[in-house]
């Protein structure tokens, strides 16, 4: 990826390109964990061990240091698709799809805060900061549609399928979990799979003209 306008990996200057790493890895973490709005450039200069003018060395303005870190989310999501992809490429519809969840999964529960950040934190970014991320996003969400595109043309999934509404559904029950799911209590596979399944099969695999009849009663009160 490359380096955020301002950016500089000098070694020569305060921290060098470790210095650098270690700005973003805090920064990652302080606006996960306060959002962007309430940390401060000397709040994370303090957690990086640093002057805070230090901080300008390596990036110009707390808005690049966002973009930065923005975008390093991005590319964990890419290269997991690309890995889940390559893994996948050959399997059946459901079983493609159940390595692209639990890929995306992984990116936002196991590879550190930086595609957290960027699920909590691109909506209330300045506004510079999304015009310039939007392109990645894109990108990543374009891999999702051109996934169900192929499995539509396989016939794996149903011709009429809403690929865009689909994808979004999708992508709102994966992103939304960094709410509520513990992947340290909870098991990140078994929550993987209950995903897949319900986003492949919905509740129930019976046609809605083979459901039962709601009782009557229920229907009365």
């Amino acid at each position: 990826m490359a380096s955020a306008p301002g950016a500089h990996t000098d070694p020569a200057v305060p921290g060098g390109p470790e210095g650098r790493q270690r700005i973003l890895d805090e920064a990652a973490t302080l606006f996960l964990q306060r959002g962007y709005a309430a940390t401060s450039l000397r709040g994370i200069a303090t957690a990086a061990g640093m002057k805070a003018g230090s901080l300008y060395y390596h990036f110009a303005s707390k808005d690049a240091l966002l973009e930065a870190i923005l975008l390093r989310g991005i590319d964990v999501m890419v290269l997991a698709f690309r890995a889940a992809d390559e893994e996948s490429l050959d399997s059946g519809g459901r079983a493609r799809i159940a390595a692209h969840v639990r890929a995306h999964l992984a990116a936002l529960f196991e590879h550190g805060p930086y595609t957290a950040a960027h699920v909590t934190t691109f909506r209330t970014a300045p506004s510079t900061v999304r015009g310039a991320i939007v392109p990645a996003r894109d990108a990543y969400e374009a891999m999702w549609t051109r996934l169900l595109e192929d499995l539509v043309a396989r016939r794996e999934i149903a011709r009429e399928t809403p690929i865009g509404l689909s994808r979004l559904i999708l992508f709102g029950a994966m992103n939304s979990s960094l709410e509520w799911f513990d992947a340290e209590r909870g098991s990140l596979d078994a929550f993987a799979e209950t995903l897949t399944q319900q986003f492949w099969s919905g509740l129930s695999d019976l046609p809605v003209d083979r459901l039962p009849a709601r009782d009557t009663r229920e229907r009365t009160k």
